[in-house]
């Protein structure tokens, strides 16, 4: 319910924000128009009310918040647009000291140019909603390790994250990321949480990631995410069971022995958020039990804020997932408000170094700047 609540309190915030653009842009013109956008963005709410919710699932609440989410994103690329083009306007009538007035105020054109903006707008909707959310890339990064011991020069490990199966997500779409997942041939495959988003999916999709789990030789590692326990954790540690993945709920294993023996860690989602930093402390302390201290640390957290844990053990790496890069970016910047600490990409602190994962699927189906991604990361000595 808070999410619905906040989620239409910004819908009415971006219906303000188009009327006093219109108006400013087109004078009285610009209000007859926003009357077409007043009418959606009430049926934007209800659609929200409708669709963002847990219990509900099918083509039809599909349907629902694809349409949503195109016409939002189309009165935010709009609104971003006029935004510029009324500022230049304001600007240029300073500059050849004129009265101010509407832009295109009383012209034919008006109409025209306010149009094509739209079309943009539309078109870079589209574009993010159909197009660059299927775009799936992979990146490669080295990790220098201190000391790192002769078997683990070299070693390759594959993160996948939020990956969100449900109405945007099909099982296809899981089995075919695996597929090109092994396909890069790394030792292991961690998934940092947020992939069993769907009830009605959780017994097949766990049954299809243990069955890639002779493609990785050293093992599949998890850790949960805020989505699985919305759907419900009871069922899936029924999933997993009897499952060869490494499910790890603030507990650890030894993958290599080696002259710095290499052991992957995981940590539960913290629900509690008054509780976070309390929770953290306790979960990362319990998955690092019985670590030797000269060990080549790697912990999946859900959560990136977990950095600030993990460097107290002298974690080497954290891989994490949660933002989704924001979902909307430039050359990989995210052009959303810093709602995390930790948005996108490489952070450090101290020698502990975090890599947030944009992201493979979404339960808000959109990006554009933010493709989802196989991330690779090789260990190397220095």
């Amino acid at each position: 319910m808070g999410f619905i609540v906040v989620a239409a309190g910004f819908v009415v915030f971006l219906n303000v924000a188009m009327y006093i653009l219109l108006r400013s842009f087109l004078g009285m013109q610009g209000k007859r128009i926003h009357r077409g956008c007043l009418i959606l963005n009430l049926l934007s709410i209800i659609g929200i009310g409708m669709g963002f919710k847990p219990e509900n699932a099918g083509e039809l609440t599909a349907i629902i918040i694809q349409s949503v989410t195109i016409w939002l994103m189309t009165q935010i690329f709009l609104i971003a647009l006029l935004s510029v083009a009324l500022m230049a306007a304001f600007l240029f009538s300073l500059l050849a000291k004129r009265r101010r007035e509407p832009l295109f105020a009383g012209m034919k054109g008006g109409r025209y140019v306010v149009a094509v903006m739209a079309a943009v707008a539309l078109g870079l909707s589209l574009y993010g909603s159909f197009v660059e959310r299927h775009e799936l890339h992979t990146v490669e990064y080295t990790v220098p390790v201190e000391g790192l011991g002769e078997r683990l020069e070299g070693y390759r490990i594959a993160q996948l994250s939020d990956v969100h199966l449900g109405s945007f997500y099909s099982l296809e779409d899981f089995r075919e990321l695996l597929e090109k997942t092994a396909e890069e041939r790394p030792d292991v495959l961690v998934v940092t949480g947020d992939v069993f988003d769907n009830a009605g999916m959780t017994m097949q999709a766990a049954r299809l990631l243990d069955s890639y789990s002779d493609r990785f030789p050293q093992g599949i590692y998890y850790c949960r995410g805020n989505h699985e326990y919305i759907r419900g954790i009871p069922l899936l540690e029924i999933a997993l069971q009897d499952k060869r993945i490494h499910n790890l709920v603030n507990s650890n294993v030894l993958v290599l022995e080696d002259s710095r023996p290499l052991y992957i860690a995981g940590v539960d989602y913290p629900m509690q958020r008054e509780q976070f930093d309390y929770l953290a402390d306790a979960y990362t302390k319990k998955a690092m039990e019985g670590v030797p201290d000269n060990a080549v640390k790697i912990l999946l957290a859900h959560h990136p804020n977990f950095i600030k844990n993990a460097a107290i053990y002298d974690t080497a790496l954290v891989l994490s997932g949660h933002t989704h890069g924001g979902q909307l970016g430039l050359e990989g910047m995210p052009l959303v408000p810093p709602v995390f600490e930790y948005m996108r990409g490489w952070y450090s602190q101290g020698a502990t170094r975090l890599y947030v994962h944009p992201g493979n699927g979404s339960w808000f189906p959109f990006r554009l700047g933010c493709q989802p991604e196989i991330a690779i990361f090789t260990l190397r000595g220095r």
